[in-house]
């Protein structure tokens, strides 16, 4: 053991069986008390006892359980204790290209991630979780509603102003940012993503106050004069708006649950006959301009003839019926173009950056997903395997990988990622067993 005034050293060999205790112990503005090594080694027995008990309790027995308590065990660890957000990653500016701009900090709580969050937390049986969850979800999109902002600082603020830092950045990639100018963006999807989100919720039993009921009903009329108005789309390209066929779906997502929760009771005082209206609209407007008939599949924007990876969710979000063929031949050609095996990159277009960027991983399980729901099974089960096959040493994900040589990219670990993972080995486990 050698002690100097920068560090503490020394060296042990610990052999097969052998248990060592190293315990770290600091303090700041108040008493430094060392606890023994009894104390300590009681502490951890402690902290091991409790997530081992949590984890036993995660209702999914389907093959996948290493898999999906691994994710759990993460979305847990990103939740910031004080308010309960959920960050969508611990770091920021860890590159989608090694040397590359697109470098972002990913250190916020985002509304579509929070949809998926509380999703993934009810179909584990953590209710309590779920519920609690729930409500700082309504409460922190109270505070700019009936508008809703794209993402929140971990204690519920709105400011997140974009600045660069004067750092060389991880590899050469340049620039580290701190904040997101993504959160002053125009993202029509998470107005769905909210109302999915109380759908969801109050299936499972929870109750939505009347006050909330009257709020949300106000969103939904926001949504029926949004929904018309182009966006910069669930992956916040920074270029100008788009008619995004998956955030017009969203809208209809949104006017599609609202009608639902008033059948429900959970919203009050309205008959929902505006937002059948416009979600007849919105699905018009996209089957008229959002379908190629030379790709047989929805793309990108409205009259384009991209496709987009986010299209998958439209059967995840079950905009059609399992077998409606415009939601086939769309998983289709997302398989034929934007695939490399199971793996998917996002889209071939532009999005305002210069680079390239890996696969999305998020997209990847996306697509077990829908190929799940869409009753391809086998292929999806496949996909599911080759996919957990690239997860790092202790079974965790980055936002993309590099397809030619497996190295994760992106902040990491990537909360939507590992959300994805749950989601889609729900999707291929019968309820019964999972």
């Amino acid at each position: 053991m050698r002690c100097d005034a920068r560090s503490i050293g020394g060296r042990f060999e610990a052999r097969e069986g052998a248990r060592a205790t190293i315990a770290a112990v600091a303090a700041h503005g108040e008493p430094l008390i060392i606890p023994g090594r009894r104390q300590a080694e009681a502490r951890l027995d402690a902290t091991t006892a409790f997530w081992q008990q949590w984890s036993d309790a995660i209702r999914y027995a389907g093959p996948w359980r290493d898999a999906v308590v691994r994710s759990a065990l993460a979305l847990k660890l990103l939740v910031h204790a004080p308010s309960g957000a959920i960050a969508a990653a611990p770091t920021t500016s860890l590159p989608e290209r090694i040397g590359g701009e697109r470098n972002w900090d990913y250190r916020f709580c985002w509304i579509r991630d929070s949809a998926f969050t509380l999703e993934a937390l009810l179909q584990l049986g953590c209710r309590d979780e779920a519920h609690s969850f729930f409500w700082w979800f309504m409460h922190a999109t109270r505070l700019t509603r009936p508008a809703l902002r794209v993402l929140y600082r971990l204690d519920g603020g709105t400011r997140v102003p974009e600045r660069e830092l004067r750092l060389a950045g991880y590899r050469g990639s340049r620039p580290v940012r701190v904040g997101n100018a993504a959160a002053s963006q125009h993202q029509l999807d998470i107005y769905g993503d909210l109302f999915d989100t109380a759908w969801l919720y109050a299936q499972q039993g929870g109750r939505i106050a009347p006050d909330t009921g009257a709020e949300l009903a106000e969103v939904a009329d926001l949504v029926c004069e949004l929904w018309r108005t182009p966006d910069h789309g669930i992956w916040e390209v920074r270029m100008a708006p788009r008619h995004f066929t998956h955030s017009k779906a969203m809208c209809w997502v949104a006017l599609d649950r609202a009608q639902r929760l008033v059948e429900a009771g959970q919203i009050r005082g309205h008959t929902g006959a505006r937002w059948r209206t416009e979600a007849a609209a919105i699905r018009a407007f996209i089957e008229t301009h959002c379908w190629s008939e030379t790709l047989g599949s929805y793309v990108r924007s409205a009259g384009s003839d991209e496709l987009d990876a986010s299209l998958l969710l439209m059967a995840i979000m079950r905009y059609h019926e399992p077998q409606e063929p415009r939601l086939r031949g769309t998983i289709d050609a997302i398989r034929r173009h934007l695939a490399h095996g199971p793996l998917v990159y996002r889209y071939p277009g532009d999005d305002g950056l210069r680079g390239t960027e890996g696969v999305f991983l998020c997209c990847s399980f996306w697509l077990v997903e829908a190929l799940a729901l869409t009753g391809q099974r086998d292929e999806a089960a496949q996909a599911m395997d080759a996919l957990l096959a690239h997860a790092n040493d202790v079974g965790l994900y980055a936002e993309e990988l590099d397809p030619s040589t497996g190295e994760h990219l992106g902040n990491f670990p990537q909360a939507l990622v590992h959300l994805a993972l749950i989601s889609a080995a729900m999707a291929l486990v019968p309820e019964a067993e999972g």
